[in-house]
C-alpha cells in the first residue's frame, strides 16, 4: 500500500473501550482512530490493517463535533497517557457507561443490563494518589507512548495529587543508570514514597535532597534509602498503611464510594463469613470486618500480605492466606455467605470462578477495572445460575478510558 493509499477520510461514528472512535473504511472496514468523537470527520492514517479491522492514526479533524475542547495538557495525544481531555467531564461519564453497557450486551449477552448511573469523581483533574513514571535515556521522566515502549519526556502531567507535582519536576535521573521505572505515591500530611526501580540485580547509588522517603527496587532485592518503605492513606478517616510493592486505589476519594457502595448493597449480618479475594492491603476487609462474623482475606503479594495484617491487626475475626486464588479457594473447606472479588484486568481465574459456583455462595461482589472481562465473568456466573441484580459504575481515572464498577450477583439456593 503506497502513502497515499494510507490516508483516508473517515466519518467517526462512535467511541469503543480503550478510548478510539470508530468509523468505516471506503471498503466498509471498521477502523479505530485514537483522539476522535462521534460524528467528526477526520483525515487519518493507516498504521495496521488486518482481515476484518484497521487501526490508524489521526492526522486531522476535519469536521470537529460540538462536544470537542480544547485539551488541558499540551502532551495530550502523545505521551499517552490520557484518552479523553478532548471532551467534557460529564460528557466522558456519559461514554464510560454507554460502553460498560455496551461490552455487557455484547460479551456478557445480556439484553438490559442493570447498570446504575455512573459515580463521578469529584477530582476531574489531580486526583491520583500514584503514578509510574519511566525514564528516558536522557534520565528524565515521561510516560510510554500508547502502544510504544518509546519514553515521552514530559513537562506537566495534570493528573497526580498536587503532592506528587511538587516533586517529579525536580527530579533529574540522568546520573543514576538501570534506573528504568520511577513510583510515586502521596499520604497523609503530603508524605511522599519514591520507588526507583532496577532491571539491574544490582543497586545503584543515589542521594536526593527532597522531603521524601526512598526505596529502591531491584529484581533480588529492596532497601530503604530514606525515610519509610510506606505511605499512610487515609480514607474514611481509616489509615491505611501502603508499602511501595502494594496496590491501592489511585483514586482516594473514590475508594471511599466504592467503599460505602459495599456497604450499602452488601447483606452484612453478625453470623455472615465474608471472603475477600484479591484483597490488597485490606481496604475493603478494614470496613467489613466489625460487621460480620468471619473475613478470610486471600492475597499473592507479600507486600500487600504485610500491610493487610498491619491494618487489620485490631481484629481477631479475620483470617489471611497467602496465594493465588485460584490455588486456595477449590481447596478451602469453607462455605462463605459473600465473596467479594476485586481482580486485576484479566478478571477472574476460570478455578475460581468454578468453585464460587460449586461451593454454592449466594451472593458475590465482583469490583471490576475492567468491562471486558467483566462481562466474560458475568456470563460465566448467569450461567451458573446467578443473576445480576445491580452494576455501579464509579469514575476512578477521568480523562482516562479506564471504566472501574463495582457488580452484585445474587443465586438463589434451595
Amino acid at each position: 500500500m503506497s502513502d497515499a493509499d494510507k490516508l483516508q477520510e473517515v466519518q467517526i461514528d462512535s467511541l469503543v473501550y480503550g478510548g478510539n472512535g470508530m468509523g468505516r473504511l471506503s471498503d466498509g472496514k471498521a477502523v479505530f482512530v485514537p483522539y476522535t468523537l462521534p460524528g467528526e470527520k477526520a483525515l487519518v492514517r493507516l498504521v495496521d490493517e488486518q482481515s476484518r479491522y484497521a487501526v490508524a492514526e489521526l492526522v486531522q479533524v476535519l469536521e470537529p463535533s460540538g462536544e470537542r475542547e480544547a485539551p488541558k495538557c499540551k502532551h495530550f495525544g502523545v505521551c499517552g497517557g490520557c484518552q479523553y481531555q478532548h471532551f467534557s467531564y460529564p460528557q466522558q461519564v456519559a461514554v464510560k457507561r454507554a460502553i460498560l453497557i455496551e461490552q455487557l450486551q455484547r460479551i456478557g449477552r445480556m439484553d438490559d443490563p442493570p447498570v446504575l448511573p455512573m459515580i463521578p469523581s469529584p477530582h476531574p483533574w489531580n486526583y491520583r494518589n500514584a503514578v509510574q513514571f519511566h525514564i528516558s535515556d536522557h534520565g528524565k521522566v515521561g510516560y510510554q507512548k500508547s502502544g510504544s515502549h518509546e519514553v515521552v519526556e514530559i513537562e506537566e502531567c495534570h493528573l497526580p495529587e498536587e503532592a506528587l507535582n511538587q516533586i517529579w519536576p525536580l527530579l533529574d535521573m540522568e546520573s543514576i543508570s538501570g534506573i528504568r521505572r520511577l513510583s510515586m505515591r502521596s499520604g497523609v500530611n503530603e508524605d511522599v514514597l519514591l520507588n526507583f526501580e532496577s532491571d539491574a540485580l544490582d543497586l545503584p547509588e543515589i542521594a536526593l535532597d527532597l522531603p521524601v522517603s526512598v526505596v529502591l527496587q531491584s529484581p533480588v532485592d529492596t532497601i530503604v534509602v530514606a525515610g519509610d518503605d510506606a505511605v499512610h492513606i487515609a480514607v474514611e478517616d481509616r489509615l491505611f498503611r501502603v508499602s511501595a510493592g502494594s496496590f491501592f486505589q489511585v483514586n482516594t476519594a473514590q475508594a471511599a464510594e466504592m467503599v460505602n457502595c459495599l456497604l450499602s448493597n452488601l447483606p452484612l449480618q453478625r453470623d455472615t463469613v465474608l471472603m475477600d479475594l484479591y484483597c490488597g492491603v485490606g481496604l475493603f476487609s478494614a470496613f467489613l470486618a466489625p460487621k460480620v462474623s468471619r473475613v478470610v482475606g486471600v492475597e499473592i503479594s507479600p507486600s500487600a500480605c504485610d500491610d493487610f495484617a498491619y491494618n487489620l491487626d485490631q481484629y481477631e475475626n479475620v483470617d489471611l492466606y497467602q496465594d493465588a486464588a485460584e490455588n486456595v479457594i477449590p481447596h478451602l473447606d469453607l462455605s462463605p455467605d459473600i465473596v467479594l472479588v476485586d481482580p486485576p484486568r484479566a478478571g477472574v481465574h476460570k478455578t475460581v470462578l468454578d468453585a464460587i459456583a460449586e461451593k454454592n455462595v449466594p451472593f458475590i461482589a465482583y469490583v471490576s477495572c475492567d468491562p471486558s472481562t467483566l462481562a466474560r465473568d458475568a456470563r460465566r456466573l448467569i450461567a451458573k445460575g446467578y443473576s445480576l441484580n445491580q452494576v455501579v459504575p464509579i469514575d476512578m481515572f477521568p480523562q482516562t478510558a479506564h471504566i472501574e464498577s463495582i457488580s452484585f450477583f445474587s443465586k438463589l439456593i434451595d
